[in-house]
């Protein structure tokens, strides 16, 4: 598919790839289908301390369910080992897919999907076969969109088994161990350039597998990573989105699902509201959950606790996850903000992203950067993805990343 025409299909598909997150209603079970906590490929019980990073455990065909694709497509899942966000080991699942027609592995896209869940019922390796896929649709349509344009694609549950939502560095090593894992099952060249793609939560894997990888994983030849909508300093979004109508309810997902990765114990700093509120989200697929709109910090915390920076633990958590911390990407990068309001796009903050692309600037990254003026969240993702996918489908094509520092001051 020439380029021109997959940007358009991308950008034509993606009109559900956010907006429809916020009216998430819970992704059920499939009757033909186990979910990941009743099907035993998904559990592994052998010694991991010996086993390196990325390495395939288990294999299986799957048939994916996906949107418009014009190709015929063959599917895997691997079952592999990766680091989760204390440097332990532990396992999770990647879906790799290609056009049946491929003669070889000459490019793969690593697509994050911004599944942003703490229950089983919408890791993509579920949805993709289930064919449940609710507001993700508009992810599924994007792989379906690169699979048709001839590449190979892989997406992996970054977030693990234990659903650890908004966990950075545990994202990214999943992220990279599943382009690893990937590799191994599909017998790919070590050489394959690779290319990595994700909006919102997706953005969260997508950043820090960049960042990671020349320590953790410097044999993968990434060609260019294009992560958009992302939350550089989660503090920083949780103030901005306190008592939003509609993003306040993503506080108490993202609590969990860093208490989670951190082995926190909140309890002792929650409201009786608060409880109910982490027990209703304890298994919850997207940022709705039902919970009711312009929740706030105050509603969840104690009165002693009503500043979230007092909550030392997940204060120091939030501060160990600041995007930009774990190191400096090697790939060329291209960020993405909407700016809806003068501060951000809803949720994510404008000005902490573009520090970030004047960090990395500052540290001899080719940065490109777009902002995306008047676009709320979701706008600003169907206008990110659109780019993303040209940007990176030209680092495949070997064309030299553009470079946008020079136009960029240097981050206050």
């Amino acid at each position: 598919m020439k380029l021109r025409r997959m940007i358009r299909v991308g950008c034509r598909m993606l009109g559900l790839v956010i907006t429809l997150a916020l009216s998430a209603a819970p992704v059920p079970g499939h009757a033909l289908w186990p979910l990941p906590g009743d099907d035993p490929f998904y559990r592994y019980t052998e010694p991991l301390n010996q086993v390196a990073a990325g390495t395939v455990l288990r294999t299986r065909p799957v048939t994916v369910k996906l949107v418009d694709v014009a190709i015929p497509v063959t599917a895997t899942q691997v079952l592999y080992r990766t680091t989760g966000q204390l440097g332990q080991p532990t396992v999770t699942v990647a879906t790799v897919m290609k056009p049946v027609a491929a003669q070889s592995i000459s490019r793969i896209l690593s697509y994050q999907t911004a599944y942003d869940t703490l229950g089983a019922q919408c890791d993509p390796s579920y949805t993709l076969v289930a064919g449940r896929f609710g507001s993700y649709l508009g992810d599924a349509t994007v792989m379906s969109a690169a699979l048709t344009a001839g590449y190979t694609v892989v997406t992996s549950d970054y977030e693990g088994t234990e659903h650890k939502y908004g966990a950075g560095q545990e994202s990214g090593y999943g992220t990279l161990d599943g382009i690893r894992a990937a590799e191994q099952a599909l017998g790919a060249d070590p050489a394959t350039p690779v290319a990595m793609l994700g909006f919102s939560g997706g953005a969260i894997a997508t950043e820090f597998a960049a960042e990671l990888a020349p320590a953790y994983a410097p044999e993968l030849r990434l060609a260019g990573a294009a992560a958009g909508g992302l939350p550089v300093n989660m503090l920083h979004n949780v103030d901005y989105i306190d008592g939003s109508p509609s993003w306040s309810k993503v506080t108490p997902i993202i609590m969990v699902g860093v208490s989670r990765a951190y082995g926190l114990d909140l309890a002792p700093y929650l409201s009786d509201y608060g409880k109910q509120v982490f027990g209703a989200v304890a298994d919850s697929c997207g940022v709705d959950a039902g919970l009711p709109s312009g929740l706030t910090v105050r509603q969840l915390l104690r009165p002693e606790y009503a500043d979230i920076r007092t909550v030392t633990p997940l204060r120091d958590a939030f501060d160990d996850m600041i995007m930009g911390s774990a190191g400096s990407p090697h790939a060329p990068l291209l960020l993405g903000a909407g700016n809806s309001d003068g501060v951000g796009d809803g949720v994510m903050i404008t000005k902490d992203i573009a520090d970030l692309a004047r960090t990395y600037c500052a540290r001899g990254v080719p940065v490109s950067y777009r902002e995306y003026s008047g676009a709320d969240h979701g706008v600003a993702g169907v206008r990110f993805i659109g780019e993303g996918m040209a940007y990176l489908t030209q680092r495949l094509d070997g064309i030299p990343a553009p470079n946008d520092c020079a136009t960029m001051a240097v981050a206050n």
